[in-house]
């Protein structure tokens, strides 16, 4: 077996089936736990019927959902329409490659690693618009319209707050931005201000890329019902909120990753512990979008616009500058 997977080919193979297979179990049990956190916020007992304390409530969801017939609406693009959902889910496994999990756990040790992934979840714009344009459906439609402008204009700042840990650390390779924050500190605290701000942004912006609240206005059930995924049936429907459990999940990897040491940490180089890093970090941020998901409100589509054009844009082109001029001040402090 050690010979088998000193093959590159074939440890890149093994690589990509376990991460990708626990990053969709992760998600699929993520389900169940804003179910569960939506109740208690709400005084509600959430699911508690299939499997011990409703633990086995989302496979059962999933195998409802195969058993079900996948319609195509009589004047839709059918191609089209059953491309998107499947292209969706691509994208979305295809920023796992460049995410280091831990030293030595990745698929793919890029030195453009983070290019690729600010590149692969841009893409998902691809997919919603899609599948709003293919159903023939003024709802679906309305909400890949709205998809598409807010996904052009928050991945502005989405980028450049990225760029802030790559000026700092001269890389834009996931795995030596990590190395460096083991030795000078985490982004999301030093330098001051700069790096927090760029977090806070980062963050923000990344779940405007998902869609989650209060940024979930190309869904936004009670103005356009579900969104681009109105006329979606069976399973096809059911891709579209496991992409973007995927997506919020990944996005918060990432963050860690820029900005909080990714897997560095006491005892960080046994491998299993700085995976436990890694998976504790990404956690937490998981769990505060479920916290700010169920507390505030959706944005109306001008507010969304305004907040982005007039504040973060400007805000992250001013950080960029900074983090260049901290770099070159600090003589050598890369």
């Amino acid at each position: 077996m050690a010979d088998l997977l000193a093959n590159p080919w074939l440890r890149g193979i093994a690589s990509s089936v376990v991460i990708a297979t626990g990053v969709l179990t992760i998600a699929a049990w993520a389900i169940w736990f804003e179910r569960k956190f939506a109740a208690r916020m709400q005084n509600r007992v959430g699911p508690n019927v299939v499997g011990p304390a409703g633990l086995l409530q989302p496979l059962a969801d999933a195998l409802k959902l195969l058993r079900k017939e996948v319609l195509v609406p009589r004047k839709a693009d059918a191609v089209l329409f059953r491309l998107a959902p499947a292209l969706a889910l691509f994208l979305t496994i295809a920023v796992v490659a460049a995410i280091p999990w831990g030293k030595d756990i990745y698929v793919a040790d890029l030195d453009i690693g983070l290019l690729w992934v600010l590149a692969m979840s841009g893409m998902m714009l691809f997919p919603l618009w899609l599948a709003g344009w293919s159903s023939n459906n003024k709802y679906a439609l309305f909400g890949g319209m709205r998809a598409v402008a807010q996904g052009i204009s928050y991945e502005i700042p989405l980028l450049l707050s990225a760029m802030v840990p790559v000026v700092l650390a001269g890389s834009f390779n996931l795995r030596e931005i990590v190395e460096y924050q083991s030795v000078h500190g985490w982004f999301a605290i030093w330098p001051p201000g700069i790096g927090v701000l760029a977090f806070v942004i980062f963050f923000a912006t990344s779940l405007a890329e998902a869609n989650r609240i209060p940024f979930d206005i190309p869904e936004a059930e009670s103005e356009l019902i579900a969104g681009v995924s109105v006329e979606y049936s069976a399973m096809s429907y059911g891709l579209f909120p496991m992409v973007e459990y995927v997506h919020t999940w990944l996005s918060s990897a990432v963050a860690s990753v820029l900005f909080l040491g990714g897997w560095s940490g006491p005892g960080s180089s046994i491998w299993i512990i700085g995976l436990a890093w890694m998976l504790l970090k990404t956690s937490i941020l998981f769990a505060f979008i479920y916290a700010m998901r169920w507390t505030l409100v959706r944005f109306r589509a001008d507010q969304l616009m305004h907040f982005c054009w007039k504040w973060l844009v400007p805000v992250t082109l001013g950080l960029v500058c900074l983090a260049a001029v901290w770099v070159n001040v600090t003589a050598g402090g890369r």
